[in-house]
């Protein structure tokens, strides 16, 4: 699980200079065997590989395995490690980082990576042109301002000094940015193969990764195959991984109980989670892993009437949390904030809006819509997303709101949600928000923040309050370990703030479960990685290998 411990010792790290390494060799299983294939399922098909857009439940783990950046984490936790890079060191200021690349490290054609691939990822981040849904992430760097408008000269803050040295200068204290440095967003790709590619590059990726991109049928498949110049010497344990798409999940559940399938991607199937906790031999592979989740409505305030603060409320309260909860047999607690319960900042004894129904049509009717109005719901079409939209629908009927529901492939809600006028709200399950990093602050800059409110993004609201973004940016910037609580306690303000203003319905905090098959190998946190959401593939393995 994410904790305090890991938050805490990286805001001292920036306090003080720090030198770190890390050994390559760390997390081998001694009793990992080589070889095999997997094979994984997901009902959709993958709408990129391109670690600076791909920003989904269903890519994050693939791109993770195709790529890499200078930070990394233990494999199964929270704790970060560095990866291309060899060492770091930080100033007295915490405000200039020094990064040592390891050497003879190579992309899939070849190549040696070396820091100038470092600068031009890190440029090619935060350039408008790629519109990265990531890219408020980097903020804090140097000439990150003009870089987001469109200069063209990259990001003044980063200098490579040397092949295997680059240095980045932020502009401000930022407590979050050795996490920074290991999300997705961050990974070092070639600039060559992004040039060849241009606007198809997610869908031919070049990484250095422990896996390389052999094969993609859209609609079909897509095969991994092992890297064999890998960095990390010994990994990864599998030869190829195969991605099955197109799978409903309990077509899947039947193949995986058929020994047709190692791992359904899209988890058990709540229809058929009862059934499967009911038998032992299928419960015994069944693995539970805590998330920092939080599963919520989006309330478009671009959209009238959603641009109505009341309305906002009214929706709030309108929604029954407990009900939809036991549409996915209770894995869930109702959630009152955008932070989930373990995360540090949240909010203590705060109730959030209570379900209330005479309540919400009361304040709907203040708002100047005593009949209620006409919206609509888009949500994946994955269960049990479905079924919980229908829920909300329920609940909305009572206070005289119809809204229709488009039930949509993931990949389609999600281009919905970044276009300013296209949904009024959308259901976030299958695309509910889990930490990228264990700190408060990810759960505001993509999806409640000003930067994240960009064609593209996902603050799927379109909110924008500015005034909370300065408490944001401030709160980032304690990074005395003496402040550590101050800077919590602001954060726990800037979710009290965003709750006045209502952007979201946040509904619940949601378990993860998943299964695998008697063949698969490695440590069950594997399966139910926080960073590696959802499969850590460089490290697992099989166990029938011929």
């Amino acid at each position: 699980m994410k904790n305090m411990l890991t938050t805490t010792a990286l805001i001292a790290a920036l306090a003080l200079p720090t030198l770190a390494t890390a050994d390559g060799h760390s997390a081998m299983d001694p009793d990992a065997q080589y070889g095999g294939n997997i094979t994984i399922t997901y009902k959709d098909d993958v709408a990129t590989l391109d670690p600076a857009i791909g920003y989904d439940w269903q890519n994050w783990s693939m791109i993770k395995s195709l790529y890499d950046g200078l930070m990394d984490y233990e494999p199964g936790t929270t704790d970060l490690r560095p990866g291309l890079a060899e060492s770091y060191e930080i100033s007295d200021d915490g405000m200039t980082f020094t990064f040592k690349l390891r050497e003879g490290v190579k992309f899939h054609n070849g190549r040696e990576m070396t820091a100038e691939d470092v600068k031009y990822s890190l440029d090619r981040v935060t350039d408008p042109v790629t519109q990265s849904p990531g890219a408020g992430f980097f903020g804090s760097i140097a000439g990150f301002d003009a870089a987001s408008a469109g200069g063209g000269e990259g990001l003044s803050g980063v200098t490579v000094v040397d092949p295997y040295t680059v240095q980045i200068q932020l502009s401000r204290p930022d407590a979050t940015f050795l996490h920074v440095m290991g999300l997705n967003f961050a990974s070092v790709v070639a600039r060559e193969a992004v040039e060849a590619a241009g606007a198809d590059f997610g869908k031919t990726a070049m990484g250095t990764g422990a896996f390389k991109l052999s094969e993609w049928t859209i609609g079909q498949r897509l095969v991994f195959e092992k890297n064999a110049d890998y960095w990390r010497e010994g990994l990864p344990y599998l030869d190829s991984v195969t991605f099955e798409v197109g799978q409903e999940p309990i077509v899947a559940l039947l193949r995986l109980q058929n020994g047709e399938v190692d791992v359904p991607g899209d988890g058990i199937p709540p229809a058929k989670f009862m059934e499967v906790m009911a038998d032992p031999e299928q419960a015994s592979r069944v693995i539970e892993g805590g998330q920092l989740h939080t599963g919520y409505i989006t309330l478009n305030v671009n959209i009238p009437p959603f641009d109505n603060v009341d309305v906002r409320k009214a929706v709030n309260m309108a929604i029954n949390k407990e009900r939809i909860t036991q549409v996915i047999n209770g894995r869930a607690v109702p959630a009152t904030q955008p932070l989930p319960p373990s995360m540090p900042g949240y909010t203590d004894g705060y109730a959030g809006y209570s379900y209330d129904v005479e309540g919400a049509k009361a304040l709907l009717g203040e708002a100047g819509f005593p009949d209620g109005f006409e919206t609509e719901l888009f949500v994946m079409n994955t269960d049990p997303n479905p079924r919980i939209a229908q829920a909300i629908q329920q609940d909305l009927s009572q206070i005289g709101i119809t809204a229709s529901i488009q039930s949509l492939a993931q990949a389609s809600v999600i281009a919905a949600g970044g276009e300013a006028d296209q949904a009024p709200m959308i259901w976030s399950g299958g695309m509910a928000w889990i930490a990228d990093f264990p700190d408060a602050s990810n759960f505001y800059g993509p999806i409640l923040g000003c930067d994240g409110a960009v064609q593209g993004g996902w603050n799927w609201s379109w909110y924008c309050n500015e005034e909370i973004d300065a408490m944001a940016i401030e709160a980032d910037s304690m990074t005395d370990p003496a402040m550590v609580d101050d800077r919590l306690k602001m954060w726990s303000d800037v979710y009290m703030a965003v709750m006045e203003d209502a952007p979201w319905v946040p509904v619940f905090n949601e378990q993860r479960y998943t299964m695998k098959s008697p063949r698969m190998g490695g440590a069950d946190a594997l399966y139910v990685d926080p960073v590696s959401i959802p499969v850590n593939y460089d490290y697992v393995f099989v166990t029938d290998v011929q």
